[in-house]
């Protein structure tokens, strides 16, 4: 038997219906309430493993006035278990405000392991997964999307991004134009369903294999983009700034020695970007 007064976490299938585990499915079985971001979605979910239960409808739209009304079954005794359209809840999808809430008023809240589309597309996505970074969805509008992608040019890790069919293609055109051509990416759509594909390369070339075939175009993505690399050959702007201080007051040569020792980086590439900015 579960605790009383315990709000559930439980991850549902991304695609694949039979990704679900037995907890899960326990779990589901034994609370006293389904809060579901559509109850109407989860109900297929729950039919086909025969498990009947109330649904309460939580969303984007209702998540903040609703989150009380649960409070109050919960501390009333209730056990109520949240689910989302598919994967994680909170993950890009609603939950947020209610464990919030819940955490708030003293309500044990208790994570179930289970699906994510994210983590399962950095899996198999190939590039660095020691460090990574969830960014949710890039923003529709053109220039608050460049604006965002601008202020990732330099971010380290493995960036994750969910993408919807409609915008995907002005996406990758949008990394292009900002980020270069030769920006790693990879791009997951339908994951664990029959169309499963998981396609990679630069970005210059994942945008024409997009434009071949209308329907590399169809379905749920998850888009990853490679982490920056700094050239170590680069010259920062305070050694920059150094060199243009002191090629002020002295020869050139000099300057960039000064500087090398300073900033303990190799004279002759100072010397090289003196003689062709100085």
């Amino acid at each position: 038997m579960l605790e009383t007064s315990t709000l559930f976490i439980v991850p549902t299938p991304i695609g694949n219906i039979q990704d679900i585990t037995e907890r899960a499915i326990a779990v589901l079985n034994q609370v006293d309430l389904i809060a579901a971001e559509d109850t109407r979605h989860t109900a297929k979910l729950l039919n086909h493993y025969q498990i009947s239960k109330p649904c309460f409808a939580l969303h984007d739209h209702n998540e903040q006035q609703k989150s009380a009304t649960l409070i109050a079954k919960m501390q009333q005794g209730q056990n109520i278990a949240l689910v989302s359209d598919a994967g994680t809840p909170l993950i890009s999808d609603p939950g947020y405000h209610l464990v919030n809430d819940c955490r708030a008023a003293g309500i044990k809240v208790v994570p179930l392991p289970g699906p994510c589309a994210a983590i399962t597309a950095l899996s198999a996505s190939g590039l660095p997964s020691d460090r990574f970074s969830f960014e949710g969805f890039l923003p529709a509008k053109d220039k608050a999307k460049t604006d965002t992608l601008t202020a990732l040019l330099e971010e380290p890790r493995t960036m994750i991004f969910y993408e919807s069919p409609r915008r995907v293609l002005d996406t990758v055109e949008k990394i292009i134009s900002v980020m270069g051509p030769d920006k790693k990416i990879v791009l997951a759509r339908e994951l664990s369903k029959t169309f499963e594909t998981i396609h990679g390369g630069p970005a210059g070339e994942v945008l024409p294999w997009l434009l071949e075939d209308e329907n590399r175009r169809r379905g749920e993505f998850v888009l990853l983009i490679a982490g920056f690399k700094a050239d170590p050959n680069a010259l920062s702007q305070a050694v920059l700034q150094t060199l243009t201080l002191l090629s002020k007051e002295l020869p050139l040569k000099k300057a960039a020695a000064l500087t090398a020792e300073i900033h303990q980086v190799k004279k002759n590439a100072l010397y090289k970007w003196g003689l062709e900015h100085l």
